[in-house]
């Protein structure tokens, strides 16, 4: 069950119940460290999230009349490779000669490749924190496994998407994933867009083969974990809160066919995502038990921006029509969507 909660949740958010409560158990090793671990452990999911976010914003160059709508189930899902799996953790960067503890891996090495949020960690890898000049005062921690094969290396996320047909060549887009809500989990998805096709004002428009226009869509996803009964640390108020937001500017060309129809484009896609660890955590174990409690212990972010090409497919049966696409980045993606509308 943890580990379908896992792929869910990461899917969504790129956090898990279970990441969180190891992070929590990472501040044995103090705020500072458990940043820096935390940074690097949940980054290639916060990457993937926001490629997979901007899936399926357009399934033609040709903008619908004034009026003419469509309703879209859309269905995304990045790529996740080998190398988004792990990352290089090397140990003398966790140890400072301000620190009155020592952290080192329990067998000995100096580094390892080590589990993201991703990936797993297969055998278990631990840590052991030690007083400096007292090793019988020792604490040992196993480091966070990811998600592994059990997502079948994907990155799934889904929405429900509306586009309206404005003033000539001008479409408005939305899209929101219903809002969430649980005792421990609230998390929430939305995003607008606006579609321009340039040959609307062609004097040739109807006779052209091919359509073409441009898009800006943002998208948004805000989510809060509440870690009162699941945290590994003593604490008040103890929860996660992320935020992530994306724009996507893309070139689209298609084809204006009665049934089946051909589109493609090349865009650019910018997006952030930062996670906020708040409340009070009071280290119990360990070299730093019995220090003060720490107040909203860290903040940590990720960044992605890049170029994006997009090729699709859309078929076209009355008011119902069906598109797949395949998107080229940094973390490849594809995309389905299961459309009704009205021209």
């Amino acid at each position: 069950m943890k580990k379908l909660s896992l792929i869910f949740v990461i899917g969504l958010s790129a956090f898990t119940m279970k990441a969180q409560n190891d992070v929590d158990a990472l501040l044995i090793a103090g705020a500072e460290n458990a940043q820096r671990f935390t940074n690097d452990y949940l980054a290639p999911g916060t990457n993937g999230l926001m490629y997979s976010m901007n899936g399926n914003w357009f399934n033609t160059a040709h903008a619908k009349p004034l009026g003419g709508f469509e309703i879209s189930l859309v269905m995304n899902a990045s790529l996740v490779s080998d190398d988004d799996k792990s990352f290089l953790m090397n140990i003398e960067d966790y140890n400072s000669p301000d620190y009155d503890f020592t952290v080192a891996f329990a067998d000995g090495a100096t580094s390892k490749q080590v589990a993201t949020a991703l990936g797993e960690n297969n055998p278990e890898i631990d840590l052991i924190i030690s007083e400096k000049g007292n090793p019988l005062s020792s604490e040992r921690i196993t480091l966070p496994s990811g998600i592994g094969n059990a997502s079948g290396n994907l990155l799934p996320s889904a929405f429900i998407q509306g586009s309206v047909g404005l003033i000539k060549g001008l479409e408005v887009k939305a899209r929101f994933m219903p809002e969430i809500k649980t005792d421990d989990v609230a998390f929430n998805m939305y995003g607008a867009g606006l579609q321009f096709e340039a040959t609307k004002w062609l004097p040739a428009d109807k006779l052209l083969p091919i359509a073409l226009s441009g898009l800006v869509a943002y998208t948004h996803l805000g989510a809060a974990y509440d870690l009162t009964d699941s945290s590994g640390v003593d604490g008040e108020n103890q929860k996660l809160e992320n935020d992530t937001s994306t724009w996507l500017f893309q070139f689209i060309a298609s084809t204006k066919l009665p049934v089946i129809n051909f589109y493609g484009g090349l865009g650019y896609i910018s997006g952030k995502s930062e996670s906020d660890l708040l409340g009070t955590y009071t280290v119990t174990t360990g070299p730093l038990s019995g220090s003060q409690s720490i107040t909203d212990p860290f903040s940590v972010s990720s960044e992605i921006s890049g170029m994006r090409g997009t090729l699709g497919t859309k078929l076209k049966i009355g008011f119902f029509r069906f598109n797949a696409e395949y998107h080229l980045a940094e973390f490849n993606a594809f995309s389905v969507g299961i459309n009704f509308g009205f021209r």
